[in-house]
């Protein structure tokens, strides 16, 4: 689709090579930007499970032109089902239509999006620089100068920090912020062969523990279990990981029942705690801006934590787009995106909350299906 041009900025540093960071790169170089975009991995590698794409989601990534990749490197289904812990259909889960579409469900294996989003950057010929990170950022004048780990400079007319949970930028020139806060609960996952009764995502409740399943290609799932966090003072070693979870998986039917059948050690799983919050504004500091999880990480419960990272990045370059004044956009941008992030937050903690509670299963689901809702309106 055709883009507006930008004329309130001509060049511009992006922090962090993960889904945000890429996506305002390709939406402002688009726009006819001079991008350019570090990465503190040298080799840009990203780790992990799946990730469900919800129709909110595959809305954002339409815009960047990636529906036809999704479905072609991942799956996209027609909706949800929710089951009884033990297997028995209960319903099918409340999602809504967007923008006039059916309800559609998606997911695809991590590091293959990841793949994708960087043939895009690759294709409008954004130089990327790797094993890199900021040491300092000083805004002078209309822009920002900014000293690299290297020793290396540079001046921007913009700086923006999508540079994770942990942002760097944000420690630089956010003194007002600080880091998210556990949430009280942890989320194991698996990477496994789809099992043979699966054709779409499914949800378990009822258990004390919830579970989830994504299809991610014609023969790949991930399976996400939420449980309460485990303080301990090292990680789970491979074996730990694979005991832990087999054990969690217990009394559970269906497909979650197949995949704790069917696992071996030799399958990815991992466990991490999770962590959320919204920062407070102000967003931007001069012409440095933050973007993703480095202003409004988020929970898994919705399954939107990418989905809001790439529509920041369309709803950045959009008011860059409006206005030549640069810092007005920036100001704008925070203002079309707070409340909706703020809304994203707040009702994945409350349902991680619930959960912890060990609230009914309709009570949960009646969360997820009006936050989907809610999330279904414009951005």
């Amino acid at each position: 689709m055709a883009e507006d041009h930008i004329d309130s900025i001509a060049t511009t540093l992006v922090v962090g090579g993960g889904i945000g960071g890429m996506a305002a790169a390709i939406s402002l170089a688009k726009r006819g930007v001079e991008v350019e975009l570090i990465d503190l991995d040298p080799d840009w590698r990203v780790y992990g499970a799946g990730i469900t794409i919800t129709g909110v989601t595959l809305r954002a990534y339409r815009h960047l032109d990636m529906w036809e990749d999704i479905a072609e490197h991942g799956a996209i289904t027609n909706g949800s089902s929710v089951f009884l812990f033990n297997g028995q259909h209960l319903r099918e889960l409340d999602e809504p239509a967007v923008d006039g579409e059916e309800p559609a469900t998606g997911g695809i294996m991590r590091p293959v999006l990841h793949e994708l989003m960087q043939d895009r950057v690759r294709a409008l010929d954004i130089p990327v620089r790797l094993g890199l990170t900021v040491a300092s950022l000083t805004n002078r004048d209309g822009g920002v100068d900014a000293v690299f780990s290297d020793g290396s400079e540079g001046r921007y007319d913009l700086v923006i920090g999508s540079d994770s949970v942990h942002s760097g930028v944000r420690k630089l020139a956010f003194p007002h912020m600080s880091e998210p806060e556990r949430t009280g609960q942890g989320c194991w996952r698996i990477s496994i062969e789809k099992p043979p009764m699966l054709e779409k995502g499914e949800m378990y409740f009822g258990h004390k523990y919830t579970v989830g399943i994504t299809r991610c290609g014609e023969n790949m799932v991930y399976l996400w279990m939420l449980t309460p966090h485990e303080r301990r003072k090292k990680h789970f070693d491979e074996e730990e990981l694979y005991n832990h979870m087999k054990g969690n998986l217990e009394g559970f039917g269906g497909s979650a029942g197949w995949i704790r059948d069917n696992m071996t050690r030799d399958h990815w799983i991992n466990y991490r705690p999770l962590a959320a919050k919204l920062q407070p504004g102000p967003w931007s500091n001069g012409r440095i801006v933050l973007l993703g999880d480095a202003v409004h990480a988020t929970t898994p419960h919705l399954a939107s934590g990418a989905g809001m990272a790439v529509e920041s990045a369309i709803v950045l370059a959009e008011e860059l787009a409006k206005t030549g004044d640069a810092e007005a956009a920036l100001k704008a941008y925070e203002e079309r995106r707070f409340d909706r992030c703020r809304d994203i937050v707040e009702s994945s903690i409350a349902i991680g909350s619930a959960q912890l509670d060990g609230a009914p299963p309709d009570q949960i689901g009646g969360m997820i299906g009006g936050a989907l809702h809610r999330l279904a309106a414009p951005f």
